[in-house]
């Protein structure tokens, strides 16, 4: 079978070739993994198919390999997208970039007008130098400052409440006095909240991508049907239209950040270190694990959220069990797993911290962190930046786990490790988790 590509493409139906073909780029995206191919670069070809507006190609930049522009540079930046039963080609990439090109001249380009970001938590919690994401973008910014390029918006794309002002802080404790006031001049840093499920993709994932498209597509990814993309409208200039496309322009989206984070990824967390199942559909298809997500939900995230008037709360938590339960996206919990300690605070700590202030105690919030605990004491592999100071003694009692861990101030800080309830929920539910294992601990806190 043929190879996916531009000269290849008249084999694909009509129906699946891409909506848009941009003819400039007016988008640097750093991180250019499954993730932003399935959800940012959706929601740029489709602004441009709604405007006819084609200035907004899409030049992707890898941060730490060749992988991704060996897939997709054989086949012009195309790539397929099957989300549920639809496949279809998108072309809204034109360019990947891998460490070593020139990085800061597409950043410096006068038609480069927004750059955004895919680069994980843990890209936010590291130091600065010139080799990281944040580093490059800050040389990218130092170029476009001497070139004189005019304003940019920086759109952060990552898992984090605030993460438009958290990426604008360290940019700045990067630049120099006279590169940090033309940044504080020219550049913007909305704050997004962006949901899809994305899992990785697998060589069975190819082969039908392959066999729908009629041609061979290495790079193609997986997703499920639903996507939201909530932006701050905050823009230093020009930009796709985003809002055509399905994109919420909202003056606040912290309420919107911390339903995702709190009700999607912190169920994810809960899942990942609780189950014991290989892919997420799997996990929610025992009904006692089910209860529990919803307990963990109704009782100890749900009343941590405000500031949703007039959005259907409701219909989305009822949406999050058959997200979960589908098994065409084959969503490896060993995935969602990984950096934990990057990942726990924003999911699960933050909300436990609100209910905690307000009187409550967070059981179900507790069993999940009580699981992660275990997770890094007895995990032979554990991908995990701060992997060598949370592995530990196995045998050791419940008690002392969590001491340990507690004392991470990374993670729990201050607050937590000396909250006098919080360390007995967490005590107690790994005590119940090591001697009676999950289905028992669950009937205990029923």
């Amino acid at each position: 079978m043929v190879r996916l590509s531009r000269a290849t493409l008249s084999r694909v139906a009509a129906e699946a070739r891409p909506l848009a073909e941009p003819r400039e780029t007016g988008v640097v995206h750093l991180g250019i993994g499954a993730f932003h191919r399935a959800h940012q670069a959706v929601y740029t070809e489709r602004a441009m198919a709604a405007t006819g507006d084609d200035r907004w190609g899409i030049c992707g930049a890898s941060q730490r390999s060749t992988a991704v522009a060996d897939l997709l540079r054989p086949q012009d930046c195309l790539y397929g997208l099957r989300a549920g039963d639809d496949v279809r080609v998108v072309g809204s990439v034109r360019e990947v970039l891998v460490p070593g090109d020139d990085l800061a001249a597409r950043l410096a380009a006068p038609r480069t007008a927004v750059v955004t970001l895919t680069v994980t938590e843990k890209a936010y919690r590291r130091e600065g130098g010139p080799s990281t994401a944040i580093g490059r973008l800050v040389a990218g910014l130092r170029a476009r400052a001497a070139a004189d390029a005019g304003p940019l918006t920086v759109v952060s794309c990552d898992n984090l409440p605030g993460n438009g002002a958290t990426l604008a802080r360290l940019v700045a404790e990067l630049c120099e006095p006279p590169l940090l006031a033309w940044v504080e001049q020219n550049v913007a840093f909305p704050s997004t909240m962006v949901d899809r499920i994305v899992p990785a993709t697998t060589p069975a994932d190819l082969d039908d991508v392959a066999a729908r498209l009629g041609v061979r597509d290495l790079g193609a990814v997986v997703t499920e049907p639903f996507t939201q993309w909530v932006i701050e409208d905050s823009f230093a200039g020009d930009r796709p239209a985003w809002e055509l496309a399905g994109a919420l322009l909202v003056d606040d989206v912290r309420p919107y950040e911390l339903m995702k984070l709190r009700l999607l990824n912190g169920s994810h967390s809960a899942i990942a270190y609780l189950s014991g199942a290989t892919y997420v559909s799997e996990a929610v298809g025992d009904p006692a694990f089910a209860a529990y997500l919803r307990r963990l939900m109704d009782d100890d995230l749900t009343p941590t959220l405000d500031g949703l008037d007039g959005f259907d709360l409701a219909g989305y938590k009822k949406s999050l069990p058959a997200r979960f339960a589908n098994p065409g996206l084959r969503h490896r919990v060993a995935q969602i797993a990984a950096d934990g300690s990057q990942k726990l605070p924003q999911r699960l700590l933050d909300p436990a911290r609100d209910r905690l202030a307000a009187g409550h105690e967070p059981r179900w919030i507790a069993l999940a962190v009580a699981g992660w605990m275990r997770h890094v004491s007895t995990s032979r592999e554990l991908d995990d930046p701060l992997a060598g100071r949370l592995r530990g003694d196995a045998t050791a009692s419940a008690a002392a786990t969590v001491d340990r861990l507690l004392a991470v101030e990374e993670i729990f800080g201050a607050d937590l490790r000396e909250h006098r309830v919080f360390r007995e929920l967490v005590t107690g539910c790994l005590e119940r988790l090591t001697a009676d294992g999950l289905p028992a601990t669950l009937r205990a806190l029923a």
